[in-house]
């Protein structure tokens, strides 16, 4: 009965520590997405743009590395300067 509750047990603690690392997976790819759909864009002449004061995004590069430190601001307006290329 003890073997079964520690193998339990480890298999709890194997799925709450999978569960980060499942979202820096998920994070870290959609960031190589960014990347790539920016660049294509960027080859097309119809480059995604963001710019507030001084900060301008506005190459592959910029969005990727805006990506990786800070997604949770950078994706929501990567996908909303996306819908606006072209308009």
């Amino acid at each position: 009965m003890a073997q079964m509750s520690a193998a339990a047990g480890m298999l709890e603690l194997s799925v709450s520590a999978a569960v980060p690392i499942l979202v820096l997976f998920a994070a870290l790819a959609t960031d190589l997405w960014v990347y790539a759909d920016a660049k294509l864009h960027d080859e097309r002449g119809t480059p995604v743009v963001f710019s507030v004061g001084s900060l301008v995004m506005d190459t592959p590069v910029k969005w990727l590395v805006g990506c990786l430190i800070l997604w949770i601001v950078v994706f929501p307006l990567y996908i909303k300067s996306r819908g606006q290329v072209g308009s």
